[in-house]
This record gives C-alpha cells, sequence and structure tokens, in this order.
C-alpha cells in the first residue's frame, strides 16, 4: 500500500531544524511566521525570556480585504509597525517550515519595506 506523506509532520521537522540554529532575544526578537490555509500570522518572540513582544494576524479588523498575497504584505507591515513602537529594528526571520515563497516572502518583504532588518 502506497501511504501519502505528512506535508505537516515534514514542515514540522524543517521547522525543528531551523530553529535549532537561531534564538531570538530582547533586542533582535525572533520573527515567527505561521501560514494556515486561509490566514496568516507573525509574531516577534524573545527566547531568553519565552514572551511575545509582538503579534499581528490577517484576523485584525484593519486588514480584512483583498487576496491572500495581499493581506500576507498587510501582516508585514503591521509587524514593522509594532516592532517600531517597542523600538525593535532588526530581526531574526523564522519561516516557520514553510517554503521562502509566495505569502511567506510577501510578509517578509511587507517588514521590510516598513524598516526591519533581516
Amino acid at each position: 500500500m502506497i501511504t501519502k506523506p505528512d506535508k505537516n509532520k515534514s514542515r514540522k521537522k524543517r521547522h525543528n531544524r531551523i530553529r535549532n540554529k537561531l534564538s531570538g532575544t530582547a533586542e533582535c526578537p525572533r520573527l515567527n511566521v505561521f501560514r494556515s490555509n486561509t490566514n496568516i500570522y507573525a509574531q516577534l518572540i524573545d527566547d531568553v525570556a519565552g514572551v511575545t513582544l509582538a503579534s499581528a494576524s490577517s484576523t485584525d479588523e484593519s486588514i480584512a480585504q483583498g487576496n491572500k498575497t495581499e493581506q500576507a504584505t498587510a501582516v508585514g507591515k503591521l509587524i514593522a509597525e509594532r516592532a517600531s513602537e517597542k523600538g525593535i529594528k532588526q530581526v531574526v526571520f523564522d519561516r516557520g517550515g514553510f517554503i521562502y515563497h509566495g505569502r511567506v516572502k510577501a510578509l517578509a518583504e511587507g517588514a521590510r519595506e516598513n524598516g526591519l532588518e533581516f
């Protein structure tokens, strides 16, 4: 019997490999991205203290228009604005095991356009 590989299990393995190599601090937090079928979420995480410093998602009322890629760009802009309010300019980008393409790339470019440095 042929079995289909579990995509989420493979993604989690990739994410664990990535997480072994990078970590966020208060000065340079980790920009974590999670992409579901309908929404995209971003968080700025301080791994040393174990706290989330800022978050944004496509479920926010100010973002609920356009297609998914446009929403991802808007989430990137929103997380960059919230980071600048907290005085954060540099981040470590954690793509969460997702391919750097499409919505994940749009979120990253939206954050870069508004002042975040990766």
